[in-house]
């Protein structure tokens, strides 16, 4: 049996703001108040908010009152359209029994006659599922379910394709080859030994300022690049995000076929950036990367086992990079012409 189940208070509330300050773990604070971790994710969810910071990026932090305001809106919600408004006994019995006790919506309303419970109305396993997925359950999300294939509906297999996803970098604007224009990135991965190491960096360099963004990922897979990009959006904020990466040109590895995945934002997936895939072996069209690649060498030579590397060591990296001094700058550095940049957007 796992955790104790039970709402949270705006007390608690508060409690996971100061600990999340304080850089308290998710597991230690469902700990400290009895919960299970994922009540914690949620709840962290719920009470989203985007903060402005003041080298010009967003950030994403958790506001107690947010939470407590979504919460709030929530009861008022399902008083309204569920059948079960009067009856929210229930409907903590049947949260009860999925998020804590692992059972399905079948089992849950199979254990109410087991174990001869009464409530006032009754609903059926296809509600339930409807409820979950309308959010009108506050802690419960199709994720939780134990056997997401219960509606019978076929799953559509993605094939992935080792073919070029999108469009050429022949069909690129011309201007972008002169680098004068800020906002114009190349990306690639950087491996380890094969058959060695798991973990790949992803690169990104800015080809005005030559900035580098350099991240660990735990495997070379498309959704793993996708969702890198969305930390990078999410880091950045939506509106600021398009402004700064206007194109990306990618080669023609497996990694980056997603190409929709990559160009639509995470969150209302309209396009927040275009992306192009050079002709096969021609890395010359992604010179940029490739002296960021060297240099990402000059700490990491070939052979290393970047399993053994921290996302830490990466950063260190990726820092040493940005402040190195270049001989196309008159030594300046590409932090600095990056700054620059951004001051412009927002400024």
């Amino acid at each position: 049996m796992g955790k104790k189940w039970r709402q949270l208070k705006y007390e608690d509330r508060l409690k996971i703001y100061a600990w999340l300050q304080d850089k308290t773990s998710v597991a230690t604070i469902a700990k400290r108040l009895g919960v299970c971790r994922q009540t914690i994710y949620r709840e962290i969810k719920r009470g989203e908010f985007v903060k402005r910071n003041t080298d010009y990026t967003e950030s994403t932090v958790y506001d107690p009152y947010v939470a407590e305001e979504h919460y709030q809106k929530k009861l008022k919600e399902r008083g309204r359209d569920l059948k079960i408004g009067s009856d929210l006994k229930l409907l903590h019995y049947i949260e009860k029994k999925i998020v804590d006790e692992k059972r399905s919506p079948a089992a849950a309303l199979h254990e109410i006659k087991k174990e001869g419970k009464e409530f006032t109305v009754t609903l059926s396993t296809n509600t339930i599922y409807s409820y979950i997925k309308k959010g009108i359950f506050l802690n419960i999300t199709m994720e939780d379910l134990p056997e997401k294939k219960k509606q019978h509906k076929k799953k559509k297999v993605k094939v992935q394709k080792r073919v070029q996803a999108g469009d050429s970098i022949s069909q690129r604007p011309e201007h972008i080859d002169f680098r004068e224009e800020f906002g114009h990135w190349e990306m690639d991965t950087v491996v380890g030994p094969q058959g060695k190491s798991k973990k790949v960096m992803l690169v990104l360099t800015e080809r005005k300022t030559r900035k580098e963004i350099v991240y660990l990922m735990p495997d070379r897979k498309a959704q793993t690049v996708v969702k890198t990009l969305n930390m990078i959006e999410r880091k950045y904020g939506e509106r600021l995000f398009r402004d700064v990466f206007k194109t990306i040109t990618v080669d023609n590895g497996v990694e980056f076929s997603d190409a929709e995945g990559l160009e639509k934002s995470r969150r209302n997936k309209k396009k927040r950036t275009k992306v192009y895939y050079c002709h096969p072996y021609s890395s010359c069209e992604r010179g940029s990367n490739e002296n960021a690649n060297r240099l990402i060498r000059r700490h990491i030579p070939k052979g290393v086992n970047f399993d053994k590397k921290s996302k830490t060591e990466i950063k260190e990296i990726e820092t040493w990079i940005n402040n190195y001094p270049r001989k196309i700058f008159e030594y300046d550095t590409a932090e600095n012409q990056f700054i620059n940049e951004m001051e412009k957007l927002t400024g």
